[in-house]
C-alpha cells in the first residue's frame, strides 16, 4: 500500500449508514442493507479523536489526541486531521484533497506533499469506506464479519471486523475492527492491526454529523520558510 493510502488509513474511521437496528434483529445483512439505504445522506463529519499506538515488540503505548473532519465534495473526499501529544504539544497536521496528502511535522518543521497520482480513485474510495460507503462497496472491498451489537460509551454500536481483499493492504494491516453507531452513520471507534502485532486504536467523541463544516477548516497553517518535499 502506498504512503498516501497508509496515512489515510491511520486516520480514517469506518462509518456505516443506516436506521436504528435496535428495532430489528441485527445481523450483517441488515447492517449492509441499511448502508445501501442511507449512504447518499453523508455530507461531512467532524469529531475529536484519541489515538492509542501500540508497539508489540516493546509492549509500549504512545498516545495522541486531536480533531478530524471529513467531507464529500464534487471531486471526491477531503480530510483534515490535527494531532497533539498526550501533553498537548503539536504532533502532526494532515490534509488530503484532490489526490494529494499534505503532511506537516511541526517538530521537524517539515512539510511533505504526497501525490496519489493514478491511485487517486483508490484513496478516495478508502476514505469513502469510512464515511458514506454503501454496503455493496464495503463487501466488495472487504471480507466483513459481524461480531454483534455492543454498547460503547452509552451508545449501541454494531461491531464489525474487516479484512481487506487487497493483498497490498493486508501486508500492512491484517484486519480492522470497528464499532459503528448505525443510527448516525458514524464510527465511534476503530482498531487497526498489523501483522507485526502493532495496532492503532482511534476513539471518536463530540461527533458532529452533516453540519456543513466550513471551508476554512480544510486548511493547514504552515509557517513561512518551512522546508517542503514532494513525493
Amino acid at each position: 500500500m502506498g504512503v498516501v493510502a497508509t496515512a489515510i488509513a491511520l486516520v480514517v474511521g469506518i462509518g456505516l449508514a443506516g436506521k436504528d437496528l435496535r428495532a430489528q434483529k441485527a445481523d450483517l445483512a441488515s447492517v449492509l442493507q441499511q448502508m445501501d439505504a442511507s449512504a447518499a445522506k453523508f455530507q461531512d463529519v467532524a469529531a475529536n479523536i484519541a489515538v492509542d499506538n501500540y508497539t508489540a515488540v516493546v509492549q509500549d503505548h504512545e498516545f495522541q489526541k486531536g480533531a478530524t473532519a471529513f467531507r464529500r465534495t464534487g471531486g471526491g473526499m477531503e480530510m483534515i486531521t490535527h494531532l497533539k501529544t498526550s501533553d498537548g504539544q503539536p504532533y502532526a497536521d494532515l490534509l488530503y484533497r484532490s489526490g494529494e496528502l499534505d503532511y506537516y511535522n511541526p517538530i521537524q518543521k517539515q512539510e511533505t506533499v504526497f501525490s496519489a497520482g493514478a491511485n487517486k480513485q483508490e484513496y478516495d474510495s478508502l476514505l469513502a469506506t469510512g464515511f458514506g460507503a454503501t454496503g455493496k462497496e464495503l463487501s466488495t472491498a472487504w471480507t466483513v464479519t459481524f461480531q454483534g451489537m455492543e454498547t460503547l460509551d452509552g451508545v449501541q454500536t454494531a461491531k464489525l471486523d474487516l479484512v481487506s481483499k487487497d493483498a497490498k493492504i493486508r501486508e500492512n494491516y491484517s484486519h480492522l475492527t470497528v464499532w459503528v453507531d448505525v443510527s448516525r452513520d458514524i464510527s465511534l471507534k476503530q482498531a487497526m492491526f498489523q501483522p507485526s502485532g502493532d495496532s492503532r486504536t482511534v476513539t471518536y467523541s463530540n461527533v458532529r454529523y452533516n453540519t456543513h463544516v466550513k471551508n476554512d477548516l480544510f486548511k493547514l497553517e504552515i509557517p513561512r520558510g518551512t522546508a517542503v518535499q514532494r513525493r
